[in-house]
This record gives structure tokens, C-alpha cells and sequence, in this order.
């Protein structure tokens, strides 16, 4: 079987990258996963909430989305106190030509979102 398809497999390699690193790039996807881009109503305030935790963490956080209006994020982002290193880009530290963004892990509602959620809040359980 896949390796990433076996039970656990996805945090282990989380936490060995923290314990290599001490840190974690984690990116975040901007429509639906903190922002309402629907209006519907519906509230992100557990991702924005771990988002604030990753920040406290020292952790290096990327908005990584199509949204192409990257003044708009910004201001979103600032006014709702939802932390942010940068907007579709790789962190300074990563050198690379890709345009994929580096990252250990992703939130966004159309990728697993609560495996994600799930893995990021129990590591960050252990290290706070």
C-alpha cells in the first residue's frame, strides 16, 4: 500500500519534519477555508484560530491561493488578525524556480482540510 495512504503515516512525517527543522511552513488556502467567499454565512473561526496558534509557534505561514487579489487578501487577513508571511510565495529560506509553494502541510477546504486541522492542532498540542 501507498505509504501516505497507511494510518498516521502523514503526521509522522510532520513531526519529524518539526524535529529536523524546528519550525513548520504551513499554507493556507484563503476562500472557504478562512474567508466566507460564498456568503453563506459560515464561520473559520477554528482555522483562524489554529493559524494564530502556528504564528505563536514560530511558524511560517503562507496564504496559498488562486485568488489573484493579493491587496485584497492583505487587507482581509490584517482586519480579521488572521497571521501571514506571504501570499503565494516560497519562504526566503526556500530557494527553488517551481511555481508549486513549498509547504509541510496544507489547509484548504477542497484537500482534506480536517486530516490537516487534525494533524496540525495535536503537534501543536505536544510542542505548546
Amino acid at each position: 500500500m501507498d505509504q501516505y495512504l497507511q494510518p498516521n503515516q502523514s503526521y509522522l512525517r510532520l513531526v519529524d519534519d518539526y524535529k529536523k527543522h524546528g519550525t513548520l511552513v504551513v499554507a493556507f488556502d484563503f476562500d472557504n477555508t478562512v474567508y466566507d467567499f460564498h456568503g453563506t454565512g459560515n464561520s473559520y473561526r477554528y482555522v483562524t484560530a489554529l493559524l494564530r496558534r502556528c504564528h505563536k509557534a514560530g511558524f511560517y505561514l503562507i496564504c496559498f491561493t488562486a485568488n489573484s487579489d493579493t491587496h485584497a487578501i492583505s487587507d482581509y487577513l490584517k482586519a480579521n488578525d488572521i497571521p501571514y508571511n506571504g501570499i503565494n510565495e516560497n519562504p526566503p529560506f526556500f530557494k527553488c524556480d517551481s511555481p508549486k509553494v513549498y509547504y509541510n502541510i496544507l489547509l484548504d477546504d477542497r484537500a482534506g482540510l480536517i486530516q490537516a486541522y487534525t494533524e496540525l492542532d495535536l503537534l501543536l498540542r505536544i510542542i505548546e
